[in-house]
């Protein structure tokens, strides 16, 4: 049989998900599911879980840009603002083909209790445009960036509303956003968005700050399981910034590294993965493609078994709904740190926590990084700037109370790690909306 290619592979494995994720209902409902059980425990009331479930606003713009051939074509965009009664909405813009309006409201509402349940000053907000931005030139790239933002300026302000990278954006499409807003008020409003250069207000420590907010929550799950990242193993789905940079924080922190992937395949090393060497392989290469061949470790067949090993801890790093009620069952990692958003169904949960494994949850388990923006949106306003240290001192501090927060109130309500997070989340959100009142 001849050697199977890169997009026959990429083929195999849409349709393989499809299969496993049919059946699933979207990730908006997926979402609402995980309120509604917490908020039954909290038993709130209709008017209560009618200021705070639902978006307060919804955009979608069709956005004409000019490309290099002189043509115009025209990209569907959204942002999507679910809560601000705790503060300005925030949250990333992402380029990718798949987006979907569904997806974006369910990231919004997302990032509305991950910012409650850290307890930073922020409501939940999100974007997209529907773009493969690997099509576009750097010009056509910047012209779709400056006029997402520009046609959605009036949603945007250091006080109404802060994006941030996601998934295809980076520093430079936030300094092409910041410029943009700036230009238009003839100001310089570096606190409109978050995830900048450094040249032009960004925070040290930005591009890690997910990462470390995993491993801080890691280490406080260990604890509860009695062990310590020097003697546990760890497996992770995805190695790109968040699933890389957890790798290298993990390794450097004398953890065992046996299992990685990404969308080349997983790959596997009882003895551990040489991580240093993983992250300049796929800093020249893009991907792991082929890494089997220069590292001492093996190609998985199945890349979906790397959820599967026999771990302390897995980490899924990257595509939603990857552990279902399909493959539950056969997860052996004791604790799960949610590093993507969503990556677990409410019907696995049940499976999980009747199993006793420990679930970070996403809204806790990746708040680092919305964590750091904040940092950056306060040294934006302040003028005052931060050291590497000093940040990752303040990160560690907020993520650990916040573990520790939750872990309390799973203890009180009786309750699994990601309806405890909710509950937290939701008290702060609702009280807030009830002090604020309704203006009209």
């Amino acid at each position: 049989m001849s050697k199977e290619t890169r997009e026959q592979f990429k083929e195999r494995i849409s349709k393989e998900s499809f299969e496993i994720g049919k059946q699933k209902p979207s990730a908006f409902e997926n979402a609402l599911k995980q309120f509604d059980k917490a908020a039954s425990i909290l038993k709130l009331t209709e008017n209560q879980i009618a200021m705070i479930k639902e978006p307060r606003k919804v955009v979608e713009v069709n956005l004409p840009v000019r490309m290099d051939d002189g043509s115009i074509k025209i990209f569907k965009g959204y942002r999507v603002q679910h809560n601000i009664a705790r503060g300005p909405a925030k949250g990333g813009v992402r380029f990718h083909p798949d987006v979907t309006l569904d997806e974006v409201k369910a990231l919004a509402f997302w990032m509305t209790y991950k910012c409650a349940v850290v307890n930073i000053p922020f409501g939940g907000g999100k974007g997209g445009v529907i773009v493969d931005p690997s099509k576009l030139s750097e010009a056509e790239l910047e012209r779709l960036s400056r006029r997402y933002f520009a046609d959605l300026i009036e949603c945007f302000g250091p006080d109404k509303d802060v994006p941030a990278p996601d998934v295809n954006t980076n520093p430079q499409i936030m300094g092409w956003f910041m410029d943009t807003y700036s230009m238009h008020y003839r100001e310089y409003i570096p606190a409109v968005v978050t995830g900048k250069p450094l040249e032009i207000g960004g925070s040290e420590g930005r591009s890690e700050a997910t990462a470390w907010g995993i491993v801080f929550t890691i280490e406080e799950a260990l604890k509860i399981v009695k062990k310590e990242i020097k003697n546990s193993s760890f497996a992770i789905q995805g190695f790109g910034n968040v699933g890389s940079n957890t790798a290298k924080i993990l390794h450097s922190l004398g953890g065992k590294v046996v299992g990685i992937g990404d969308i080349s395949g997983s790959y596997f090393s009882e003895d551990g993965i040489d991580i240093p060497l993983a992250i300049e392989y796929v800093s020249k290469k893009k991907t792991l493609e082929d890494f089997e061949k220069i590292a001492n470790c093996k190609k998985l067949e199945n890349p979906l078994d790397l959820l599967e090993l026999n771990v302390d801890v897995f980490v899924p790093a990257a595509l939603e709904n990857q552990i279902t009620e399909e493959n539950a069952d056969r997860i052996k990692a004791k604790i799960i740190a949610e590093g993507a958003n969503g990556p677990t169904t409410v019907e696995a949960d049940e499976i999980l926590d009747r199993r006793g494994v420990i679930v970070i949850p996403d809204i806790l388990c990746n708040a680092g990084g919305v964590t750091v923006s904040y940092f950056e949106w306060v040294q934006n306003r302040t003028g005052f700037y931060w050291s590497y240290e000093e940040v990752l001192n303040q990160l560690q501090k907020i993520m650990k109370k916040a573990f520790n927060d939750v872990y309390e109130a799973s203890k009180f309500y009786k309750c699994d790690l990601r309806t405890a997070a909710f509950i937290v989340a939701i008290k702060r959100v609702a009280k807030a909306s009830e002090i604020r009142g309704l203006y009209a």
